[in-house]
């Protein structure tokens, strides 16, 4: 199953305040969604970029995490899990969707992403 698109690509922010700061006042992007003070996104030229909070990172990511947007999450992480890719966790997000993290071979985390449905 084939990915649909990158969802979105991720930093960690230690003080969200000087983030937002930096990534709206200096770069001039400004905020499509905010969560308070755990994750801030923003459209820079068509593709999402967001600030998160510590608690939003996977346990055990470092860096940047790219989000890939599937059609069908639970299909692909069957897939995943008899191909032995490494899943570390998975999220429910209420009304945004659900997420599953997974380790690439070099060690990084990803996560694949799937939109809730609307009733």
């Amino acid at each position: 199953m084939a990915v649909k698109r990158l969802q979105n690509v991720y930093v960690r922010a230690g003080d969200m305040a000087a983030s937002r700061h930096f990534y709206e006042q200096v770069l001039g992007l400004a905020p499509k969604f905010a969560d308070g003070e755990r994750w801030v996104q923003y459209d820079a030229g068509g593709v999402n970029f967001a600030v998160g909070s510590p608690a939003e990172f996977p346990e055990g990511a470092a860096g940047a995490v790219a989000v890939f947007e599937v059609p069908d999450l639970d299909a692909r992480q069957q897939e995943l899990a008899g191909a032995g890719i490494r899943i570390v966790a998975s999220r429910d997000m209420g009304d945004h969707g659900r997420t599953v993290t997974v380790v690439d071979p070099a060690g990084n985390y990803l996560q694949l992403f799937q939109r809730r449905l609307a009733p």
